[in-house]
């Protein structure tokens, strides 16, 4: 009898217990880089006690929540969203630690690549997908929850807060519901938004963000998990009238529906933060974000208090926390799958490049070797998929990865307010059987610069990769008379045009992670036209000088630049060995000053050139960056000034420098050197001021009639020449006004406003 009393007394205080306490669900809308205001609501929550039994949410809000759900801390979220590993997974940039300079094709001036597909005998390009590169996102959620979904068992209900998140299918519009399976993969669905990132598939379903359809999912929360009480934080601004002009409203007001924010007063409290002058991409504004959720809360924290009696002590949450956390397994891995790859020996060749030799690797060795492999051009994108082995004791990595294209193409150039325009177009064809192969044309088309080349590269996958490779290249230079001008062209002819062209093999091996070793053997054969006096009749005829030659190189080159031009951060180093053999022809044209004939010689030459150029961040702001170059040569010197300068090294460091040709900063051998200031904005908008000096060793001078002779004093003149400018990187190329000095005769200064890259095909020499 009294046992049974007492299980009957404990059964009723059971039950009174939990008829008195109040479940409590917090609903998180989208709504961008406005949802780090989610962080200041949690944290005014947990401050005053208020408990979290339940989590929904759509977009950054099943972020924030997910996060919050794993274990994190409003702390160590800050910490996250703050960080620099957020900036490039948020971005799609690739860190320097993991930029594999070994697999990069060339630089060259391109903004976008179109893929082309074939099916149903048609022929299809297609443009991007998205904006932001997904494998660095990829990888991080990976990172940051794989031992979370392994710690839960896969079944969000079993985190340390239960959670749901909502996606969108894309096919059927209709909402998905994700509460099982990998974390990661459910909160990167449910924050796809369309343009910006690239789709993923879940269950056989392509899922887009949860807030096309429900951005607010108190009627989820309500059906799934049925608390007392519902905390609902909006930060999605509400659906605007799109003007005429205004394509990315339009967009945005197609792609999402109206999304129901009330909240019945008897099902729970409302909060709403208002952030209208913060974009979809302001995460750098998380402090001023944070402190408005807070705000939210503070003021709506009466009413709060008011509705939920329940109250839930910090030292609870942290050992709820900590017991969580203590279950999550060291992220080791073993065995691997690849997906999404026919052939068997790719399959073997990306399992291999990440295991090597090893059982069992590491979280950073993984993550070294993946970004090795999201560097190959023959592959698209790889998305890797962990699932906890019991029986092991390790985490089972699953690849599902999608080849590139076979065929595609680049469209690029430079718009200019100076003659220097051009256009850009390069088809390419790649392949991959036991072995990676890329055939590549392009053409560069404008009035400064053409060119042409076709070539290719052949990848060897292996125990030390290689590559061979071959090109033929045909260039050509105007530099006209008007580049003086400020922003008009004159009709006087051009004062030199170069015609180059040059057949190169090539082989290569990787250096570490950010350099390679190659050798290759070049013929060129260049083909200079130039007048010698200022004053030109439309009937002269220009001096001429040909230049065939044979070339050997041995090179070393080490970069980890994070832009192709106007670069922030990163170190580029080289050196290069060269012996040349070749043959000096000069035809004198009606202007010659003196009278000479036609002539050829023979030159034979060692040429040693190095270079290093590397940025030091001083602060999120501020950063300084510092270039060295010198060439070294026992080139003996050509016929005339003008041949012996234009078959000269040049220095251009600067972008517009390379549009022009300068006397002045051409020399056999030379130093120089200069200091790069750099002022952040915003992590696209910089302003650079940059300052450069030049020093020919043996400065070539010219005589009363033309000819070339050299300076006595090993160490001659200096030159300067500097550049102001203030650069925005768009994502498909840089948008830059500049004020570029040069230290020579006649104009000093120029202006100028471009759109794109002034990067030119190779030359022989």
């Amino acid at each position: 009898m009294i046992r049974r009393l007492f299980i009957f007394t404990i059964i009723i205080l059971f039950v009174a217990i939990h008829v008195n306490a109040q479940s409590v669900g917090l609903v998180l809308s989208g709504g961008g880089a406005k949802g780090l205001a989610h962080i200041g609501v949690i944290r005014v929550l947990e401050e005053n006690n208020i408990p979290i039994d339940y989590i929904a949410g759509t977009s950054i809000g099943a972020i924030v929540g997910g996060l919050y759900a794993a274990g994190y801390t409003t702390d160590q979220m800050e910490e996250l969203f703050k960080s620099d590993e957020f900036y490039f997974w948020s971005t799609g940039k690739i860190q320097k630690e993991y930029r594999y300079y070994f697999k990069l094709p060339d630089a060259d001036p391109s903004w976008l690549q179109l893929r082309v597909s074939k099916k149903n005998d048609k022929v299809k390009l297609l443009p991007p997908t998205n904006f932001i590169p997904e494998e660095q996102m990829d990888f991080a959620f990976m990172e940051l929850v794989a031992a979370t979904s392994a710690a839960c068992n896969y079944n969000f209900d079993s985190l340390m807060v239960p959670f749901l998140c909502i996606a969108t299918d894309v096919n059927s519009g209709k909402p998905v519901i994700l509460r099982n399976g990998d974390l990661g993969e459910a909160i990167r669905a449910s924050m796809t938004v369309p343009l910006f990132f690239k789709p993923i598939e879940i269950n056989g379903k392509l899922l887009f963000d949860g807030g096309l359809i429900n951005n607010f999912p108190i009627d989820i929360m309500k059906d799934t998990f049925k608390p007392d009480i519902i905390i609902g934080h909006k930060v999605a601004s509400d659906l605007k009238e799109a003007e005429s002009d205004d394509l990315r409203q339009q967009i945005s007001n197609l792609v999402m529906r109206p999304t129901n924010f009330e909240i019945a007063p008897e099902d729970g409290i409302f909060l709403e933060t208002k952030l209208d002058n913060i974009s979809l991409l302001d995460f750098n504004k998380i402090d001023f974000i944070k402190e408005a959720g807070m705000q939210t809360a503070e003021l709506m924290l009466d009413s709060i208090k008011n509705r939920i009696s329940r109250r839930q002590q910090n030292e609870i949450i942290s050992k709820k926390r900590d017991a969580f956390n203590a279950k999550k397994p060291k992220l080791f891995f073993q065995n691997i799958q690849v997906e999404g790859v026919e052939d068997p020996m790719q399959r073997k060749f990306i399992i291999q490049s990440i295991k090597h030799k090893y059982n069992v690797i590491t979280l950073a060795s993984l993550k070294k070797e993946y970004f090795k492999l999201i560097a190959d051009e023959h592959i698209k994108s790889i998305r890797p998929i962990s699932r906890y082995n019991k029986e092991t004791g390790y985490f089972d990595l699953h690849l599902k990865v999608e080849p590139e294209k076979k065929i595609f193409v680049k469209i690029g150039g430079n718009i200019s307010t100076k003659p220097i325009n051009q256009g850009f177009l390069s088809f390419n064809l790649r392949t991959y059987k036991s072995r990676a192969y890329k055939l590549i044309s392009n053409i560069y088309f404008g009035r400064f610069y053409s060119s042409y080349k076709i070539g290719g590269r052949i990848d060897y996958p292996t125990t030390l990769p290689f590559y061979i490779a071959g090109y033929s290249t045909f260039n050509r230079w105007d530099f006209f008379s008007s580049s003086s001008e400020l922003f008009f062209e004159d009709v006087r002819p051009p004062y030199i045009i170069q015609n180059e062209n040059n057949h190169r093999f090539e082989v290569g091996f990787p250096l570490g992670l950010h350099g390679k070793i190659f050798a290759n053997t070049i013929y060129s054969s260049s083909s200079d036209k130039y007048y010698q006096t200022e004053i030109v009749n439309k009937g002269d005829e220009p001096d001429k000088t040909i230049f065939n030659a044979f070339i050997t190189n041995l090179g070393v080159e080490n970069n980890s630049l994070n832009y192709k031009q106007f670069p922030t951060e990163g170190v580029k180093r080289s050196v290069s060995a060269k012996y040349i053999v070749g043959d000096e022809s000069y035809f004198p044209g009606t202007t010659t000053i003196n009278s000479v004939k036609n002539t050829d010689i023979k030159h034979n030459y060692f040429l040693l050139k190095a270079h290093a150029t590397k940025y030091f961040r001083l602060g999120k702001k501020l950063a300084l960056g510092t270039t060295i170059e010198s060439v070294f040569s026992n080139k003996e010197l050509f016929q005339n000034f003008s041949s012996t300068l234009l078959a000269a090294p040049g220095f251009y460091p600067t972008p517009h420098s390379k549009s022009l040709f300068i006397a002045n900063f051409h020399s056999n051998n030379y130093l120089a050197g200069g200091l790069k200031t750099l002022i952040h904005f915003s992590p696209s908008l910089h302003l650079r001021l940059e300052g450069y000096g030049f020093v020919p060793i043996k400065e070539e001078l010219r005589n009363d009639n033309n000819f070339v002779y050299q300076n006595t004093n090993t160490l001659g003149n200096y030159y300067i020449q500097g550049m102001a400018a203030m650069v925005y990187q768009t994502g498909v190329g840089p948008i830059s006004l500049t004020v570029d000095y040069y230290e020579k005769e006649n104009t000093n200064l120029y202006f100028t406003l471009n759109f794109g890259y002034t990067l030119f095909n190779k030359r022989g020499l």
